[in-house]
């Protein structure tokens, strides 16, 4: 159909960021629709049984049963607006992570954040005791978000984000702010979600302190990512000259005019802050954030 194919060009050429919001909002589209149709054909029960499988079990023996809930529950939401609140906050601070960053390391690290949620919460629910032994589901994408706000806050602790009726605020100040909400959340009737986002705080804040002193905790993951991506176009270009169809070319890559460009915008944000960009540098920025592998 032309708008699936219209769909899968429109996600190839997106970037990072937006490729992670469009997979949350394609999930969380799907898991309403899949109620929808539950409702109407008589099966309300249909959408807990998806969610089940989705979800993330603090039980051992069905997450055994069910170990890609590890990585399936950071890219799913159910509430419109849980969905919308991450998504939002995902993509400001996203963009102000790849200024520091590259595509990679953010995905990596929205990888990292949500694994790191997932076993506090997995901890939690089978250690503390003030779960007794009560079986727990996560959903969502909050530890993984949660993951790349404070990493972007000691990353660039002194930017300045203007936010509605309250005007600019550095990045710190909002970040403290997120950790003590959270922090309160605990003991509230969601505790154990809101331990997962302390396990996503934690992982962005190592991330930070990590890269601050020249190690970065994500390259094994995009090590690993990049032998299966080389193994997978191995693949598929024997495939493609057993069938005589020469492989396409590669997308666009930075150049050395590029990073250099790149660089003087950096040390212009370095001393005058992101307002300091003329509307043309922060385009450019953008395209080359885009460019970066």
């Amino acid at each position: 159909m032309a708008v699936i194919d219209d769909m899968r060009a429109w996600f190839a050429r997106s970037g990072m960021l937006m490729r992670i919001v469009w997979i949350n909002i394609g999930l969380f589209v799907a898991l309403r629709l899949t109620a929808i149709f539950g409702i109407f054909s008589g099966s309300s029960g249909l959408i807990d049984f998806v969610l089940r499988w989705v979800e993330m079990p603090s039980s051992p023996h069905l997450l055994l049963t069910r170990p890609w809930t590890v990585v399936t529950y950071m890219f799913a939401q159910y509430d419109l607006m849980h969905i919308m609140f991450n998504m939002l906050w995902l993509y400001w601070f996203g963009t102000m992570f790849l200024m520091r960053c590259t595509p990679r390391q953010m995905f990596a690290l929205y990888l990292y954040g949500g694994l790191g949620g997932a076993l506090l919460f997995f901890a939690a629910y089978n250690v503390l005791p003030v779960f007794g032994g009560a079986e727990g589901w996560l959903i969502g994408s909050s530890a993984s978000v949660m993951a790349i706000v404070t990493a972007t806050a000691v990353l660039m602790p002194d930017f300045r984000m203007n936010l509605l009726l309250i005007g600019s605020v550095s990045l710190k100040w909002i970040a403290i702010a997120t950790i003590v909400l959270v922090l309160v959340g605990i003991s509230g009737n969601n505790a154990g979600g809101e331990i997962a986002h302390v396990g996503g705080i934690l992982t962005g804040v190592l991330f930070a302190m990590r890269l601050r002193k020249g190690s970065d905790i994500t390259r094994p993951l995009n090590s690993l990512l990049d032998r299966v991506a080389v193994f997978g176009r191995s693949m598929g270009q024997r495939r493609a000259v057993s069938k005589g169809v020469r492989p396409a070319d590669k997308g666009p890559r930075m150049t050395a005019d590029d990073r250099r460009e790149l660089d003087i915008i950096l040390d212009k944000i370095k001393k005058s802050g992101y307002s300091g960009l003329t509307p043309d540098e922060r385009r450019r920025l953008f395209e080359l954030s885009r460019n970066i592998k």
